[in-house]
């Protein structure tokens, strides 16, 4: 299948095809978080983005290859200016409260990382092929600042290496903050450093003393800077040349411009042939700020709020990417109602699986429509509000038609599903609803229902031993959640309360 995937390309300023170098194979490269914290709704906002590039692309029928890593290492808390300077993310949130649970920076790192992955199911996203780490890939990357300091990109000073912006013509290209002076004021350079040459230059190796995490280098002990890391781990994996780069528009400058400056200064190619950036996220018309009480966790909505979660993923991805989305509470309970409405005409469609074509109705032809206009919404740098609504218009069809459903519906449901994620399967699926090839998994399972429900026998178990003990623990872990259990002699049953 051979389709025009438009997705404005933040290179060029303008929405343009998406063209992958090997025709049919999308090489994808999203920047991930930086594991200091649980993941907030923005990121998540952001990771979804790529998400829907990622289920567009293969419903089309392209082959994809889809990278995005985890920063647990070298991250400053002043990198946003391209200073080298200030306290390492990871270090400051293990002296926070929060962060005295662990014993060490490691432990911190493994800890939000697997809270991650535990919220990017919980959101019901695809996995990426590969999801690298920065501390895994400390060699690669000593390596390629070997390779730019020989070819005259790069310079050593006695407090770490730098890179040389000037060496680098093209610099500032992704951002348009191409003049010298104005880049020297967006840094605010606060480092004293008589061996700096230009304060525009940043860091490709940190020394530092003090650092909780180092590792031994040609140029003595210290850390990688921020920037050189995904440069290194998107090439490795998907080659000197990658069709896509993604990630949350803080990042355009000057990390991501940092990343084409490491690239490019070594293969004199372009790096990325297309950059997508999702904008940013409100929260009640607000920036989203702990210290204004709007600060929301993927976790803190749907464990101890109730949310669903696709309710959740609904809201984040109800507004389109490339423009500022405010997050309120209406819009999330509008979405947990359209996700009761999906569900409900799952389980229509679900019973009409095995009906043949019902020649005396229109249904059928107007869902394969509703479907191809879901497709060709994405297509159209994946305006997802349209998507949305024609899925929903979709919805309306089959609770009106009830006794004139046939398999084209059940297609209809698991195209939608696989195309905007708002349906669990357990399997990933074809997105063409012309053709029916994988089993469904029930309408009402999601991976946090599952969780749950292995708590729950695992309780059962308990109790039967009488290992009351744990049994109590596991009440506890559920009541943690949310979940209100309740025993009865034809077993246990549970419901979770929403907040919101």
């Amino acid at each position: 299948m051979s389709r025009d995937f438009r997705l404005f390309n933040t290179l060029t300023g303008q929405v343009e095809s998406l063209i992958p170098i090997e025709p049919g194979h999308l090489r994808f490269y999203s920047c991930g978080p930086t594991v200091y914290s649980y993941a907030h709704i923005g990121n998540f906002r952001s990771f979804l983005t790529a998400d829907l590039i990622l289920r567009t692309a293969r419903a089309i029928g392209w082959k994809t290859t889809y990278v995005t890593n985890i920063t647990d290492v070298g991250h400053l808390t002043d990198d946003d200016t391209m200073d080298p300077s200030g306290e390492d993310r990871m270090a400051r949130a293990l002296q926070s409260k929060e962060g005295q649970r662990f014993a060490n920076v490691w432990d911190l790192s493994r800890h939000y990382s697997s809270a991650l992955q535990s919220d990017w199911l919980t959101l019901n996203l695809l996995e990426p092929d590969v999801q690298p780490r920065a501390t895994e890939h400390i060699r690669e990357q000593i390596q390629t600042i070997e390779k730019l300091l020989a070819c005259g990109a790069a310079y050593q000073t006695s407090s770490g290496v730098y890179f040389s912006v000037e060496s680098f013509p093209n610099y500032g290209s992704l951002s348009g903050n191409k003049a010298a002076e104005a880049l020297e004021l967006a840094v605010r350079d606060v480092v004293v450093d008589p061996e700096k040459k230009d304060p525009r230059d940043f860091a490709l190796w940190k020394k530092d003393a003090e650092h909780l995490m180092q590792w031994y280098s040609p140029w003595g002990w210290g850390f990688p800077g921020w920037h050189i890391e995904c440069s290194v781990m998107a090439q490795a994996y998907l080659g000197e040349q990658i069709d896509l780069h993604a990630g949350g528009e803080d990042l355009i400058f000057p990390h991501h411009e940092c990343e084409i400056a490491q690239a490019e200064a070594l293969t004199k190619r372009p790096f990325s042939r297309h950059w997508v950036h999702t904008r940013f996220l409100q929260v009640e018309g607000r920036k989203m700020a702990k210290r204004l009480g709007n600060f929301h966790t993927v976790r803190e909505l749907v464990n101890d709020r109730g949310v669903a979660p696709l309710a959740l993923r609904l809201a984040l991805i109800s507004g389109q990417y490339r423009k500022p989305f405010n997050f309120t509470f209406s819009t999330l309970r509008d979405s947990e109602r359209h996700v009761a409405r999906f569900s409900e005409a799952f389980k229509l469609a679900h019973g009409a699986r095995d009906r043949g074509h019902n020649a005396a109705s229109t249904v059928g032809e107007t869902l394969i429509d509703r479907y191809q206009s879901v497709l060709n919404a994405l297509l159209d740098d994946l305006n997802t509000p349209a998507a949305i609504a024609q899925a929903l218009d979709g919805v309306r069809t089959i609770l009106g038609h009830k006794d004139q459903l046939d398999k084209r519906a059940y297609n209809f449901m698991r195209g939608i599903a696989d195309l905007l994620g708002i349906v669990p399967f357990t399997k990933e699926m074809s997105a063409d609803p012309n053709e029916t090839k994988i089993q469904l998994e029930a309408p009402d399972t999601d991976p946090l229902t599952t969780r749950i429900e292995e708590l729950i026998q695992a309780r059962s178990e308990a109790r039967k031993t009488r290992d009351f003990t744990l049994a109590d623990k596991i009440r506890d872990e559920l009541l943690a959640m949310n979940i209100e259990i309740k025993d009865s002699p034809n077993g246990t049953s549970w419901r979770k309360k929403s907040n919101i």
